[in-house]
């Protein structure tokens, strides 16, 4: 069914006013509109690239071709790859969906903002709020430093206008606002059996055009193909000035839909349809930047918003050698597959293990475009230029693993200390360990050796770099209960 246009995307709620780096945006802003009236020399086109993120949606660290999988067919990705940086030890910032999201565009962990915590954990569609007006996102960073910005997929950090991505620096937004397994509806089978055989009909998600809902219940069978659609167009259409497109892929999380294009084609059955439709995606957007000689103008990280959703068997994704899943803070709800493409700037060819994380993205773009940071807030940022352009070490030195409001995990170097273990969604109650568990993920990446016994000085560096990270600051309420 098809709904008439609400009210304009323009008409959005008023922003309080925010920090002084605010004050800052209207110049760069006019420094960006003097240097694209004046032709550019390609060091300072350089200066200003493009920026593309492509954000899977429970995808798993053994998910694609060249993380390992035996039979999901991913070329696109494999070519990315080769082309490019692929991290061994990229991290996202929380295992589910809405903190994760929240802290790819803002640098910060989701324990800052609100958006982790609460009987609720994400957000859903009834929920009343969303990502605070006074966090600062990387859109609005590169929409007042002259960019085209575009939201497109799935947003999920609140679907009511002021929170919308309009109201975050998006120019424009084209996607299903919150989770594709939201608003069931009356017809869908109780429990997990919606899910084994899905159907449009049991979902009632919306498909909006900026802040207007176009299609209820979206077409999820063709959601992937209409993404990669609106953001080849705005691609073709932004490619004489610089832009940043936020590409949010619905799948594959689940339910699982794919064209009809990709029906049993994966060994892999319905979910390698799934992950290989995205692969043709990641093809398609690449391929437009080649056509519009944007290649070696243009940086795309790839990566994905959590580890897979393994309780549902066959129709969740691998981690591959990793242990645990979405939901949990073993190195398999966390640590994310990720390649980043820059021709001409990342070296082809590489591997790293140099520890990265989603927040990075803030601090590089920043750096990238010689922006200062703003100074009137916590973040949890690192430029990593360095690693990327193959010039040095990761400037990442620790990574905290948060389970909503609760710091479970830290790593530092390569050691791993669990506080707190619990294996995902549907799984026994949270294990408190007294003395912590301690794992050297060099050498045992999967976790199955605990080493804590032997190195009782590391439990304590680690210690004190938890009471370093808390000191001084007090985590907000809860927004995910409304």
């Amino acid at each position: 069914m098809f709904l008439p246009h609400a009210r304009p995307f323009a008409a959005r709620a008023p922003r309080p006013e925010r920090s002084s780096f605010r004050t800052l945006v209207p110049m760069f802003a006019a420094i960006a509109t003097i240097a694209i009236a004046v032709p550019m020399s390609r060091a300072e086109s350089e200066d200003r690239p493009n920026i593309v993120v492509i954000f899977c949606d429970d995808l798993g660290y053994g998910d694609f071709s060249c993380y390992g999988h035996p039979t999901i067919r991913t070329p696109n990705v494999d070519r990315m790859a080769a082309e490019g940086l692929r991290f061994t030890q990229f991290y996202s910032a929380a295992p589910v969906c809405t903190p994760s999201r929240a802290a790819l565009l803002t640098g910060r962990l989701p324990i800052r903002n609100g958006l982790v915590g609460g009987k609720r954990r994400v957000l859903f569609h009834d929920s009343k709020r969303g990502l605070p007006a006074d966090e600062i996102t990387i859109a609005e960073v590169l929409q007042g430093a002259g960019y085209a910005t575009a939201c497109v997929g799935k947003w999920h950090l609140g679907h009511l206008p002021p929170y919308l991505p309009g109201a975050h620096g998006f120019d424009t937004y084209f996607g299903i606002p919150y989770s594709n397994d939201m608003d069931r509806t009356a017809a869908a089978p109780e429990g997990r059996a919606a899910f084994l055989d899905p159907k449009i009909a049991y979902w009632n998600v919306p498909l909006m055009r900026q802040d207007s809902i176009i299609e209820r219940p979206a077409d999820q069978t063709t959601i992937t193909r209409r993404y990669t659609e609106e953001a080849v167009a705005f691609i073709r259409k932004n490619a004489s000035k610089p832009f940043f497109l936020y590409l949010a892929h619905s799948m594959p999380h689940v339910p699982l839909f794919r064209s009809p294009e990709f029906e049993n084609r994966s060994p892999r059955g319905l979910f390698g349809d799934v992950v290989e439709e995205v692969d043709w995606s990641v093809g398609a957007v690449l391929d437009a930047l080649r056509a519009e000689g944007l290649s070696e103008k243009t940086l795309v990280l790839l990566t994905s918003d959590n580890g897979p959703w393994t309780t549902f068997g066959v129709n969740g994704g691998s981690a591959g050698l990793l242990r645990g899943g979405k939901g949990s803070t073993w190195e398999g709800g966390m640590r994310e597959p990720a390649v980043a493409w820059w021709p001409g700037r990342i070296p082809a060819g590489r591997v790293t293990a140099e520890l990265a994380c989603t927040t990075d993205l803030f601090a590089t773009v920043h750096g990238l475009l010689k922006i200062p940071l703003p100074d009137d807030r916590p973040l949890d940022s690192h430029d990593i230029t360095p690693v990327l352009t193959g010039a040095g070490p990761s400037p990442r030195r620790d990574v905290f693993y948060y389970r909503d409001s609760t710091l479970m995990a830290v790593r530092r170097g390569p050691w791993k200390m669990h506080l707190i273990t619990q294996a995902g969604y549907g799984q026994p109650e949270p294990v408190e360990h007294a003395p912590p568990l301690l794992f050297h993920l060099e050498h045992d990446p999967g976790e199955s050796h605990n080493v804590a016994e032997r190195h009782p000085e590391v439990i304590d560096e680690l210690r004190a770099r938890i009471a370093e990270h808390r000191a001084g600051w007090t985590p907000p309420p809860s927004l995910l209960d409304d």
